[in-house]
């Protein structure tokens, strides 16, 4: 990652909810209830596609945005104008400002079926109206994290490069390559990513400026004139054998890399290698591009690839383009003034009442065996567990360290820590059970 501090500041983020979350709102403050303190839970009820582990993304965001979370101006205008809120609820709005308690998995840690992902606490209005932000960012960088997680668990010890903007919504780009660095790519091909979070930032040439000159051989000299001789030639716009031994002798031994974008990625990472080495060149890399996924990179683990570029089926989840979290409320106060526990008793659709929290069981060799979620209870630590429950905002107050580029880095370190910790069945891309289960305790 790139060591710059981003000076960035999100915009306002109060309208990125639906407009039931505001009428909500207006009935709970004619009828009183909107004060009462209420504790709402983010959780998933299944891992998607026989998947065996999710892993969480976006807290981050979301915590960036809370800080903009405001309502004034033209956008009380807007509401009031179009009848969504009256000028009481407006009057509420334009005084709006989050107060309560926020905890939850940190970003880079794995999830399974029930985790309490994240935890609001607070008032009946200012947590409803935060749950249609809340899960917008948490189900999609999830999604990426957990689609990145198992590219970069097939890839082993090769990079994996996030290429994916074109392919997205302008800002889900941007979320995609952080969510994607935070499962352990290396580097993304957007800038703005790089801006916001520090990311490292990797390209070189398409096809189009092979095509815009005269020759490949003119292409590849203006390339390496402008970027050096470590620079990554892009070889199969016409013949790639011609293209690689056109690429070594204009760079020599010095040449970085080559890349291969389409036909039989495994054939040709052979020819190419045997290539590059009878020409002297055993250390000019090749990385391979072209709707790569986590199957498709299992399997190119025994072809001599160097690297992976992936774009559309990582920033789409590969194939699971959200985390299916939901966002419930599953504590509120009663009229003696205490918190009891309430659930949605919906058939394939209910809820677990009580406030949660959550540890990781290990074993004595420091495997995870089991998710243990007490209810309305911390669970108890047989000795060798791991808490999972993290603060970040306290009183309305943002804890240092979750937000910004130094987070993005330590949710890195926490996802390689958390691999390393799961079953090596987390590991296999065939569908099914969850690598470990959930325990709910009470």
């Amino acid at each position: 990652m790139n060591a710059q501090t981003s000076t960035w500041t999100p915009a306002p983020t109060s309208l990125l909810t639906d407009h039931y979350e505001l009428t909500m709102l207006q009935a709970a403050l004619r009828d009183g209830t909107a004060e009462r303190r209420s504790v709402f839970e983010v959780f998933s009820r299944r891992l998607s596609a026989g998947r065996r582990y999710g892993i969480v993304a976006g807290t981050g965001r979301f915590l960036e945005g809370l800080r903009e979370f405001r309502f004034e101006g033209p956008r009380l205008d807007f509401l009031q104008r179009t009848g969504v809120i009256d000028s009481a609820t407006a009057n509420w709005l334009a005084e709006f400002e989050f107060t309560g308690q926020i905890d939850g998995y940190a970003e880079g840690e794995a999830w399974f079926p029930n985790s309490p992902v994240l935890r609001v606490e607070g008032s009946f209005a200012e947590a409803c109206v935060l749950e249609t932000y809340i899960l917008s960012v948490l189900n999609y960088d999830s999604a990426v994290a957990s689609a990145a997680s198992r590219m970069t668990s097939a890839a082993g010890s090769r990079p994996c490069l996030e290429m994916g903007s074109r392919r997205a919504h302008d800002q889900a780009a941007v979320a995609a390559a952080r969510a994607a660095v935070i499962a352990g790519f290396t580097g993304t091909s957007n800038l703005e990513a790089g801006y916001r979070y520090g990311v490292t930032t990797i390209g070189t040439a398409a096809h189009s400026f092979t095509l815009l000159h005269d020759d490949e051989e003119s292409a590849f000299r203006s390339q390496l004139q402008a970027q050096g001789l470590g620079t990554t030639l892009l070889v199969d716009t016409y013949d790639v054998e011609a293209a690689v031994r056109k690429a070594v002798e204009l760079a020599g031994a010095e040449l970085g890399a080559v890349r291969l974008d389409s036909g039989d990625l495994a054939v040709q990472a052979v020819r190419v290698r045997e290539l590059l080495d009878e020409l002297g060149n055993p250390d000019t890399k090749i990385t391979v591009t072209s709707d790569l996924d986590e199957y498709a990179i299992a399997g190119l683990a025994a072809a001599p690839v160097d690297s992976y570029g992936v774009g559309t089926r990582l920033v789409t989840g590969s194939g699971v383009p959200t985390s299916s979290m939901v966002y419930k409320l599953v504590a509120r106060e009663n009229a003696a003034g205490d918190l009891e526990p309430v659930a949605k008793k919906a058939t394939g659709k209910g809820s677990i009442g009580g406030r949660k929290t959550a540890l990781r069981r290990r074993n004595a060799q420091g495997v995870a065996t089991h998710e243990i979620v007490g209810i309305d209870t911390v669970p108890v630590d047989d000795g060798d567990d791991r808490p999972l429950m993290q603060p970040f905002v306290r009183d309305g107050e943002l804890l240092d360290g979750w937000t910004g580029p130094d987070a993005v880095l330590r949710a890195q370190r926490r996802h390689a820590g958390t691999m390393a910790e799961l079953p090596r069945a987390a590991a296999r891309l065939s569908e099914g059970e969850p690598v470990i289960p959930t325990v709910l305790e009470s």
